[in-house]
């Protein structure tokens, strides 16, 4: 499929794969596809940022690549890796049958057929279908790799010493994603299209939660945004995202709840709540309280 030629054909793209995007993001998407620019998307975790890579590479018909950034990664498990077994293996096998000079030889063991790739290198091979790039949670990475992916996010290439540079055919389209545990560095921020990916309002949540889990209770549906809407407001270690949401409200009706509850609230609070010190806090008094606001709330909207 063709890059979208207008904001409201990429918001009709990104709707048709069940995400709804306000217009801010839907346009800085946009731009990010027709400009070739990395989409760099910043926000609290479990607000939709990596499902954003997934809704494009199935509508724009691409494979998604996705590099799952962590602790001391390296170019090996990021970009690429030499085969060193089967190098090894056709080094012997040549010094047995006599052939090849030893220049020739270490030529010949840096071809392409001993190159292992992995996500980046992956996702702009120009002998594979095209992809989207997902490089996720980049902020978990270590500093100094961001500065391995200057080349890429800048030419969309790959220079390896041994073996030279492999350039993709045309600019797959590129998804950043950072929790923001830590800053990232201004040179990859400049190289990307910028959006932070914040808590939808009530009514987006509402649109997300039916689309994603059209079998809860319209009247559930909405105290349960209510609700969540409410705890976000709260003094607590972690929020909820609309991840959580929709698992709470699926969970919920699970159980047969066609509205909220107090006693069924406390029950499921694991489901929405990921920290013993929040359940705590918000369970009984608290929670029922919650409940009363959310359901004023939804029977005034």
């Amino acid at each position: 499929m063709e890059t979208p030629r207008s904001v409201a054909a990429t918001t009709a793209l990104l709707e048709a794969g069940g995400y709804v995007a306000d217009a801010d993001l839907a346009t800085t998407v946009h731009l990010a596809l027709a400009m070739h620019r990395p989409l760099f998307l910043e926000g609290e975790p479990g607000t939709g940022k990596t499902e954003i890579a997934k809704v494009l590479a199935e509508g724009l018909g691409r494979r998604l690549v996705r590099l799952q950034c962590y602790d001391g990664m390296d170019l090996s498990a990021a970009a690429y890796e030499w085969d060193h077994a089967r190098q090894l293996m056709a080094i012997r096998l040549a010094e047995a049958s006599g052939s090849g000079s030893g220049e020739r030889l270490s030529r010949d063991i840096y071809a392409r057929e001993f190159l292992q790739e992995r996500p980046l290198l992956a996702a702009i091979d120009p002998d594979m279908p095209p992809a989207v790039l997902l490089i996720d949670e980049l902020d978990r990475a270590d500093e100094p790799f961001e500065a391995f992916l200057l080349e890429i996010l800048a030419d969309f290439q790959i220079t390896i010493p041994e073996y030279g540079t492999i350039r993709a055919l045309s600019p797959p389209p590129v998804v950043i994603t950072s929790n923001r545990t830590r800053e990232v560095h201004d040179a990859i921020r400049r190289r990307c299209l910028y959006h932070w990916v914040d808590y939808p309002s009530a009514a987006r949540e509402r649109e997300i939660l039916a689309r994603k889990a059209p079998q809860v209770p319209a009247l559930l549906s909405a105290q349960v945004v209510a609700f969540v809407q409410r705890l976000r407001g709260e003094d607590i270690f972690k929020l909820p995202g609309v991840a959580e949401t929709i698992d709470w409200a699926a969970a919920l009706t699970y159980l047969d709840q066609h509205e909220l509850a107090p006693g069924a609230v406390d029950e499921t609070l694991g489901v929405l709540l990921k920290y013993q010190d929040d359940i705590a806090k918000i369970r009984g008094a608290e929670a029922a309280r919650l409940v009363a606001e959310a359901k004023s709330t939804a029977a005034a909207t």
